[in-house]
């Protein structure tokens, strides 16, 4: 592993302004603990990142099971590390273990659990590009007052010069090394520190959602979200998706005519040769399934259809069209309408084409339309050695 980027996610604090007996990070949130949930943009982020945790020595076991679960595929990136008393000295403990290739480190609340991922990228974006500190925050609505410490205003503050400070704060590794290695005072924030330090520190527009949950009345807020965005789900309407399926079939060897006959399109072409394969080689059918298995993410001809199956072999088209329509419908979806282009010499289908697209058509219980075409001579097809088809489908949910 050689990642540039760090986000040490702290989640140490003992929770006890939130009133319900366990450290913040471990709380639930919509089912989910609050650290989990923290977790979920950094394995969404366009660089692999070495994620560094920090908790209560005694949740250590807890918090690595929760990030791998998060992680996923990405769990040899996570590190889980015992914090300190302090903010400043869990963060601390997160920076001994960095990995020799990480040249950028974000801080991280946990507290701010619904941070999208893409504040995670602006402020990786921001450091990158100005060689210093960059952290979010948001303009600052109210009016603020000065007071003389005994509730009387004194002055009005200007503010346009402040923000409201979020997180990631994001640093060049050195200097944000560099700035703990000299701190003798405990700091607010991260930013806070790295300025005392002497470097600069750049102020990026921050995002509504990666506000801090501190209370009982933050919780609730941050529930609401998550339900909020559930019911938005559930509600928008699933688009329609499209399949495209080949089928290619070369025709029996000369004289099989005489003892089983062509099928194409779910019909019988008497006289012509007969396409080879385990079934009755009806390539249209075939294709059509092969659209509508894929449009619907449900496999392919042949893994749905597999050779080894007693059950199709010598089987017609419309047993494979049936038994496809089934599981589309199975899965949650109706057939809209399907297109099929057949490539070859043979048969001649111009005259039958009406019956062919009612016969599907019928069998689907959607419009199909059928053309063909040749390819001047060209290839197997201009050979007349066999057929191809291509069918394009297109289906609804119910």
């Amino acid at each position: 592993m050689n990642p540039t980027v760090a986000v040490i996610v702290v989640a140490a604090g003992s929770g006890t302004r939130l009133g319900l007996g366990q450290p913040k990070a471990f709380v639930s949130l919509g089912g989910r603990s609050i650290l989990s949930r923290s977790l979920d943009a950094l394995f969404a982020l366009d660089d692999e990142a070495q994620v560094i945790v920090v908790v209560p020595e005694d949740r250590l076991d807890e918090a690595l099971s929760t990030a791998q679960d998060v992680a996923g595929a990405a769990a040899p990136y996570v590190t889980v590390v015992a914090g300190g008393e302090s903010r400043q000295q869990s963060v601390n403990a997160g920076l001994a273990v960095l990995l020799p290739s990480v040249q950028t480190v974000l801080v991280h609340d946990a507290a701010r659990a619904l941070t999208p991922v893409a504040q995670f990228e602006a402020v990786i974006d921001a450091v990158r590009q100005s060689g210093y500190g960059a952290i979010p925050g948001l303009p600052v609505s109210d009016t603020i007052k000065r007071t003389d410490g005994f509730g009387l205003a004194v002055a009005t503050v200007d503010r346009s010069e402040l923000a409201a400070v979020q997180t990631p704060q994001g640093f060049p590794r050195a200097q944000l090394e560099q700035a703990y290695a000299a701190a003798s005072d405990d700091f607010t924030d991260d930013a806070a520190l790295v300025a005392e330090a002497g470097f600069a520190v750049a102020v990026i527009h921050g995002d509504a959602l990666a506000f801090k949950i501190t209370t009982a009345w933050d919780l609730r807020r941050a529930e609401q979200v998550i339900e909020s965005a559930f019911v938005a789900a559930a509600a928008r309407p699933v688009p329609p998706r499209t399949g495209v399926g080949i089928d290619a079939h070369a025709f029996a060897d000369e004289g099989e005519e005489a003892t089983h006959p062509l099928w194409l399109a779910g019909l019988e072409w008497p006289g012509e040769r007969p396409l080879a394969g385990h079934s009755d080689g009806d390539a249209v059918a075939h294709a059509i399934c092969d659209a509508l298995l894929s449009a619907s993410g449900l496999g392919d001809l042949g893994s749905v259809f597999g050779t080894a199956d007693p059950r199709f072999e010598g089987a017609h088209g419309d047993v494979f069209l049936a038994h496809t329509v089934g599981l589309v419908e199975a899965a949650g979806w109706r057939v809209g309408n399907v297109s099929v282009q057949i490539v070859g010499n043979r048969p001649r289908f111009g005259a039958r084409r009406p019956e062919a697209e009612a016969l599907l058509t019928g069998l689907l219980a959607a419009p199909v339309t059928v053309s063909a075409t040749t390819t001047d001579g060209l290839g197997f097809t201009g050979r007349t050695e066999g057929v191809v088809v291509i069918a394009t489908a297109l289906i609804y949910p119910f």
